[in-house]
């Protein structure tokens, strides 16, 4: 789009269905690499970070004004879950949970939210899954029922 201007920076955060720790240390970056190139390739969207743990994953973007953030997310999730489960490298089959949580940033946070999702393993030794997304929700201001936060693992 000519004379089209923005700076979107968009923190996704979502999870395993019923948070279960299926993304194995093992082909954890290949999907990470995978989700990457669904984010970059297709709508060309600038992928600044992206790690998590084996219940849940942290993605943050440069969003071009092209997609909305739920289309973005539910291709990103379907396109990644179906490669997962091509690859089998899950006993049964593999979902994500429905949902997501998608955090605006303003560009000075940017840093920081690179070195917070960067830091995923050090930084869940001391917080559960559920405390910290509690904890976005909370900082964001934004309006959640538990009820609706992440099912607990079975």
């Amino acid at each position: 789009m000519a004379n089209t201007y923005s700076q979107i920076h968009i923190h996704f955060v979502f999870a395993v269905k019923y948070r279960r720790a299926l993304i194995d240390p093992s082909w954890e970056v290949e999907l990470h690499k995978y989700i990457a190139g669904i984010i970059q390739a297709e709508h060309e969207h600038k992928l600044l970070a992206i790690n998590g743990m084996p219940d849940h994953i942290h993605i943050l973007i440069g969003m071009r004004p092209i997609q909305s953030v739920s289309d973005l997310m539910k291709e990103v999730k379907e396109c990644s879950s179906r490669w997962i489960n091509k690859k089998g490298f899950t006993n049964g089959k593999f979902n994500w949970q429905g949902g997501f949580g998608a955090f605006s940033l303003g560009k000075k946070d940017v840093p920081k939210a690179i070195a917070y999702i960067l830091n995923q393993k050090e930084h869940h030794a001391r917080k559960t899954t559920m405390e910290e997304y509690i904890e976005f929700l909370k900082f964001h201001e934004i309006d959640y029922d538990e009820r609706y936060v992440f099912h607990e693992p079975l």
